[in-house]
């Protein structure tokens, strides 16, 4: 099949006045040229949406997602794939509407609010053959990547220990009460779902060490919290994982630890040495060899292996970060779409973007852990 000569059809549901991270996924969609923004259903509100697109010059503007599948099954140039930025509640519908249409997906994270819905998508997604993206951005970081390659490679030898943390300040305070629209629907158990700390940020901790180490989990213990009063959902979370192999972790997601921005990091020990990572930092990477010279590992560097260079625009000393990770993300999602399109096998590097499985598993990870802290901390099968 001929060269794609055209970007790819982008649609949006959710993402209207005032949301954070719609703003956020149509810059890391242009980010590397390969979207166009031709469809959306920005709101909730029929009124605000079809204004707020307008306001975008987005061309097909619709009052909601139901009007938005009807209508691009029906256009002569439909949306490719869709991007839901909606609150956590609603992902399941819409993604369950959009890939019954034989849309290709782009969703938040966590995937859903039931390990059943989550369940159900990716049956649904392996039946329909559909290619369906989850927003794990820190997955998309180039020294994230080469964590991945490097361990991998064995550079570490076999895994023994993980210690990696989530911590933020911003919700120290009943900010929910204030008009605040990202903590009003972030505290809300019935947009949010079971997790509040839990799904928003822990789950990102969890996919990191999944995703740098390879590793299966296998059983968690778990303390979760809701230290300030009259809040509905978690704010804090401490807990032990136990992978599959022997390695272990400690697993720490707060938001309510007073002055701490965005801080993730992790730390991976083996037998032969260790990694460490931090998002507020992100384009160096410590290697830390057993009886060797530490090492530091700069993006865009020397030592940078392929997974880590396809992940990087610019050269070193001129800093990456947070909207260059999502970009990558959507750069991933194009090669797997373009590549279906034109009949020829994706770049293997792009099939790192991750899918419906790890959505999947971020579901039974925020399930386990609840019943962990519910039964006094007791070891919960993963």
């Amino acid at each position: 099949m001929a060269k794609l000569q055209r970007r790819l059809r982008l649609g949006m549901v959710g993402g209207g006045p005032g949301a954070f991270i719609g703003a956020v996924h149509r810059m890391a969609a242009r980010l590397d040229d390969r979207f166009e923004l031709v469809a959306a259903a920005l709101s909730s509100n029929p009124e605000k949406a079809i204004d707020f697109a307008k306001e975008l010059h987005i061309p097909r503007a619709y009052g909601s997602y139901q009007e938005m599948v009807e209508g691009e099954a029906k256009h002569a140039e439909p949306i490719d794939v869709v991007a839901i930025v909606t609150p956590n509640s609603t992902h399941y519908p819409v993604a369950k509407a959009f890939l019954e249409a034989g849309i290709h997906v782009m969703c938040d994270k966590p995937m859903t609010i039931s390990v059943e819905e989550a369940e159900d998508l990716a049956a649904t997604v392996k039946r329909t053959g559909l290619i369906f993206g989850l927003t794990h951005t820190y997955s998309g970081y180039p020294m994230v990547r080469q964590m991945r390659e490097m361990i991998q490679a064995g550079a570490l030898g076999k895994i023994r220990m993980i210690d990696v943390s989530y911590i933020q300040g911003w919700l120290a305070t009943p900010l929910e009460n204030t008009g605040a629209k990202q903590a009003e629907w972030r505290t809300d158990p019935t947009k949010t779902g079971k997790g509040g700390a839990l799904g928003d940020i822990a789950t990102h901790a969890y996919h990191l060490a999944l995703f740098t180490t390879g590793l299966t989990g296998d059983s968690i213990a778990a303390d979760v919290t809701t230290f300030v009063p009259g809040r509905r959902v978690d704010d804090n979370v401490q807990a032990m994982l136990r992978f599959e192999g022997g390695a272990k972790a400690n697993l720490y997601a707060s938001q309510i630890a007073a002055g701490f921005e965005n801080d993730l990091s992790i730390r991976i020990s083996g037998e032969k040495g260790s990694f460490e990572w931090s998002q507020e930092n992100p384009n160096y990477l410590h290697h830390l060899p057993l009886n060797a010279a530490p090492q530091l590992i700069t993006r865009g560097g020397p030592t940078a292996l392929p997974w880590a260079t396809h992940s990087t625009r610019v050269p070193s000393g001129h800093p990456e970060g947070y909207l260059e990770a999502f970009g990558q993300l959507y750069s991933d999602l194009a090669e797997l779409i373009t590549a279906r399109l034109e009949g020829r096998d994706p770049n293997p590097i792009s099939t790192l973007l991750p899918g419906v499985e790890d959505g999947v598993r971020g579901m039974k990870f925020i399930d386990a852990t609840l019943d962990s802290a519910q039964a006094d901390s007791a070891w919960t099968k993963l």
